[in-house]
């Protein structure tokens, strides 16, 4: 079986080094710059779980798919921003020639609605998405470092497809040392996520604080409680559905276990701005604005929080 990788950041890797271990022949897609370092060092996983280490011969390396050969990859892990689904989608159906006949397209991103720029150019049996609320950061490029672990990857369809068929992708992550599982249920858990990185994402990363200290402090829990009562008026109005039956139930569990289970953690959001990098505040609280627009629901502390995001990102 063989597996591209379409972003070599801390996700990419970490997943790559699962899929190597148990036994996958893996291709990563990479800038140049991260595939020049993985080509001369490697690559690593390191953190919470198994530790992995790969020789530059263990794995390929691409930086440009004209050097792909035909008919290579069962699978395609997309582990980029969510800012590169536009261009990674047209380029994946540019060249459909290294592509194999069974292929399927997993995508493992922050936020919701990731597989529609795919869908686009693929049916709906060959895109599925992931839900992953594992913590990983990236020490150097070649270097996955897993940080924070709170429940198992899930690996699932938001079109209705049946997930089965990635099971055993789902048991390769897993023997590679990071629980993984596929639900039939993937959108009520990705909007389970959206709650959670909705709330503390932008807000960790305005203030600059880890997701502990939101929880602490009463100003920043009421923006916090906010942000999770529009989402629920959203999901409720769009005909969504997620694991908790209203905001004050979900409010339960976030201050008791999410938030404890990952209190020194800081958001990506925090690391993008920290880096001047592009955040993917677009397919988080920016999802919610649209579905909110699109349903006449009020969602002023999401709008609130995003426009200070992107306020941020346009001083860079």
């Amino acid at each position: 079986m063989n597996v591209l990788i379409d972003g070599s950041g801390a996700i990419g890797i970490g997943l790559g080094c699962s899929m190597i271990d148990s036994g996958y022949n893996v291709s990563f897609y990479a800038s140049e710059n991260t595939g020049n370092a993985m080509k001369k060092n490697g690559i690593k996983r390191t953190g919470i779980f198994k530790h992995l280490s790969y020789r530059p011969e263990e794995f390929k390396v691409y930086t440009n798919y004209s050097e792909i050969p035909d008919d290579e990859f069962d699978y395609v892990f997309i582990a980029s921003k969510t800012l590169a689904n536009d261009d990674i989608s047209r380029k994946l159906n540019e060249n459909r020639r290294i592509l194999k006949d069974e292929f399927k397209i997993i995508i493992f991103q922050n936020g919701f609605g990731n597989d529609e720029p795919y869908l686009r150019f693929f049916p709906r049996e060959k895109v599925f998405c992931a839900r992953v609320i594992t913590g990983f950061s990236r020490p150097e490029r070649n270097i996955s470092e897993v940080t924070v672990h709170t429940e198992p990857i899930l690996l699932g369809s938001l079109q209705g497809v049946d997930p089965k068929p990635l099971e055993i992708i789902a048991e390769a992550i897993t023997s590679g040392g990071i629980p993984c599982e596929v639900s039939e249920r993937l959108s009520e858990y990705l909007w389970a996520k959206m709650l959670y990185n909705c709330a503390l994402n932008p807000l960790g990363a305005i203030l600059g604080v880890n997701y502990g200290r939101l929880s602490e402090n009463e100003y920043s829990k009421s923006i916090m409680n906010s942000v999770i009562a529009e989402i629920f008026d959203v999901i409720d109005a769009a005909g969504y559905k997620t694991l908790w039956n209203s905001a004050k139930e979900y409010e339960e569990v976030f201050y008791s276990k999410l938030i404890p289970d990952t209190y020194n953690h800081y958001s990506s959001t925090y690391q993008d701005i920290s880096m001047k990098n592009k955040t993917e505040i677009d397919t988080l609280n920016g999802k919610v604005i649209a579905r909110g627009d699109k349903y006449n629901i009020d969602v002023k502390v999401n709008r609130m929080l995003y426009n200070m995001i992107k306020s941020i990102e346009s001083n860079y």
